[in-house]
């Protein structure tokens, strides 16, 4: 599938059929010479949302709300553990979960409505936890815009995570915010590699585009963070220091890293990008991962998830702390203000008296 991440589109877990590809020899109208078929179109599917605050009580996350515009992600990135909440749809999280997206084009609203209520308590809201806020078909829907737009106006701080230099286009809303705490933006860099981006991450910005981004956001004031993520032995696990480095010299004032998790649809997802696209170093790679996870493919512990265990894992983190501690990175990091949240006045409220 041109310009895909997923090799294939196999039925989620709930479903009671599996569907397998088979090539009979009686369509060939479309092949045009190298056996390929037609590039896969993109198909947004508009979402009636109820809520748009999602809250969890992760004890290894640092976040406790965050809100998704989109269901799917065209970045098709294979390694992306939202993959398997297509399944949840009756989707499949292989090739549907990047072509068949949902978008939430009352977010706007329903946030607004959420940040009023009389109980509502400010914490940081984080942008994108699950899909990329910014992935292409933002820049027509404008959703995270809209979003933006209700959280300025109420003073309610944001953080963001995104590969996209489209986050750029609201430089002027989160340089507004940013001068007052409340607002911070986290650029995923996981290669330098701009022919392993391209397969890995078939519709993400590329890994230049990427430190442009982090240098245009940190020279407006938005404090920008560079996520080295996901890490995956052999495979892009030798790029960590030059990454950091490349994202420090161009503005970047901390980092983080998170190990490769393969939860549900994605271990066998990607253990078919491998076979197709590393299969001189397929087993290899796959070796590493279960040494981190306890001889399996992924270990869903709290606390361990994100870093994984055993010496491979240790390596990675101490190379990572090595890196930030010559870096200078990581230092000086104030937390975003909840003290300036206020509702704005809406048409009809009383005015105060002094």
């Amino acid at each position: 599938m041109r310009g895909r991440g997923a090799v294939s589109n196999a039925a989620g877990r709930y479903e009671r059929h599996a569907r397998v590809l088979v090539d009979d020899g009686w369509d060939d109208g479309w092949r045009d010479g190298d056996d390929a078929p037609p590039p896969l179109r993109t198909e947004v599917i508009a979402e009636a949302a109820r809520t748009i605050i999602t809250r969890n009580q992760s004890p290894d996350i640092s976040f406790d709300r965050s809100i998704n515009p989109y269901r799917g992600c065209e970045h098709g990135c294979i390694y992306c553990y939202a993959r398997p909440t297509h399944a949840w749809i009756g989707m499949s999280p292989g090739a549907d979960f990047e072509s068949r997206l949902f978008a939430k084009p009352n977010a706007a609203a329903l946030l607004a409505k959420e940040l009023s209520a009389p109980g509502y308590v400010p914490k940081t809201i984080a942008l994108g936890t699950n899909t990329d806020p910014y992935q292409p078909v933002e820049k027509k829907l404008r959703i995270t815009r809209a979003i933006l737009e209700v959280l300025r106006d109420f003073k309610n701080p944001v953080g963001i995570v995104t590969k996209s230099p489209l986050v750029l286009r609201d430089a002027d809303i989160l340089g507004e915010m940013a001068q007052m705490g409340l607002a911070r933006v986290a650029v995923s860099v996981t290669t330098l590699d701009r022919k392993l981006a391209r397969t890995m991450e078939p519709r993400a910005g590329t890994p230049a585009r990427r430190l442009e981004t982090i240098k245009a956001l940190s020279s407006v004031g938005i404090p920008t963070h560079v996520m080295f993520a996901p890490v995956i032995p052999a495979l892009n696990d030798d790029e960590m220091e030059s990454v950091l480095a490349a994202a420090k010299d161009v503005g970047a004032r901390s980092a983080g890293y998170v190990m490769l998790r393969l939860p549900l649809e994605i271990k066998d997802l990607f253990r078919e990008w491998l076979e197709v696209n590393r299969p001189d170093s397929a087993r290899h790679v796959m070796s590493l991962i279960r040494q981190m996870r306890g001889g399996k493919d992924y270990d869903a512990q709290w606390h361990t998830r994100m870093r994984g265990t055993w010496p491979y894992a240790q390596m990675i983190a101490r190379r990572f702390h090595m890196a930030v501690k010559r870096l200078d990175l990581n230092k000086d990091l104030a937390a975003l203000r909840t003290n300036l949240f206020k509702p704005p006045p809406r048409l009809g409220d009383q005015l105060a008296l002094f």
